[in-house]
């Protein structure tokens, strides 16, 4: 007898992006040591993907300024990708330089957010990717493209899917190797998460799409299941919950990856990814911060019972 879930992927991707969108906002320096033995445990715990930092203006993300340092220090595990943000050309050089062979660029369906974020339209910025597709392509690098804003914005202005749609369109015709879809802010509901990947599935093959959801109001394991019922299978997420932009009122909470392994796992998804260990990553980087981690699975286990 089959089920309703019969026909889920029964494997997942799960990419890990606590040390790049996780760290980026945080409020305390945090030590480029601590930023390596984080990003090593993350390793370990069989992450197949660690998105390991920015090489964006050290002005622009003061805690992600020692990027080459980030790079140049962690143990890089056999089988792990470890991409790194770049917003230019001059990005693009400085993360090869630092041995990075896999970077992401990042644009938004929201004219508004991309003028603040990075200066710039989404017709400048996918202008701006030009020359950085073609240094990429020429160095055999991997490239995966960000759509932020995906499913609604702060600044009062509506998104549209066929904007989403449009804008995924222009990176895929660009070349890029995956495109991440994310709900920046939190907004996004089953309905919606349906609807937009099959607007998206017309145009970009399903197996190149990732989800990027945010759990600011409760809704990302749900906005998960129903993405791996229309056939997604790479979803980023958080280890402790770390997350948030500072270019984006409101948009706190990624989906924390000890949350998402713990769901996949009861599912019977694979993942490769040891979810004590993902807990033991969350810990260590939780020593180094001002606040507790939001993952509800890391909560969950770490109640202290009342004497």
């Amino acid at each position: 007898m089959t089920g309703p879930l019969d026909a889920l992927p029964k494997r997942v991707t799960v990419v890990e992006v606590g040390p790049r969108d996780g760290l980026q906002n945080e409020s305390v320096e945090i030590p480029t040591d601590v930023k390596i033995r984080f990003i090593d445990a993350l390793s370990d715990a069989g992450l197949p993907v660690i998105e390991a930092t920015s090489f964006v203006s050290a002005k622009a993300i003061p805690q992600l300024a020692d990027a080459a340092e980030v790079m140049r220090g962690i143990r890089r595990r056999q089988g792990v990708r470890y991409p790194v943000l770049v917003p230019n050309e001059r990005g693009l050089e400085r993360a090869l330089a630092a041995g990075a062979r896999e970077i992401a660029i990042f644009t938004a369906a929201s004219d508004e957010f991309n003028r603040r974020n990075i200066n710039a339209t989404i017709e400048e910025s996918i202008d701006r990717f030009v020359p950085v597709l073609a240094h990429a392509k020429r160095e055999s690098v991997r490239v995966r493209g960000y759509i932020s804003m995906c499913f609604g914005s702060p600044f009062r202005e509506t998104i549209e899917p066929a904007t989403v749609v449009e804008v995924a369109r222009r990176l895929d015709a660009l070349g890029v190797d995956e495109i991440s879809i994310g709900d920046t802010i939190g907004v996004g509901t089953p309905n919606q998460v349906v609807d937009l990947i099959e607007r998206l599935s017309a145009q970009i093959d399903l197996g190149r799409l990732a989800m990027h959801f945010h759990d600011t109001r409760g809704t990302a394991l749900a906005n998960v299941v129903v993405a791996l019922e229309c056939g997604i299978s790479i979803f980023d997420s958080s280890a402790a919950g770390l997350g948030g932009c500072p270019y984006a009122p409101g948009a706190s909470g990624n989906l924390a990856t000890e949350d998402l392994v713990y769901m996949l796992d009861g599912m019977g998804i694979e993942t490769g990814v040891s979810l004590e260990g993902v807990v033991r990553a969350s810990a260590l980087i939780a020593s180094a911060l001002d606040h507790s981690p939001t993952s509800k699975y890391y909560q969950a286990i770490n109640v202290v019972p009342a004497s």
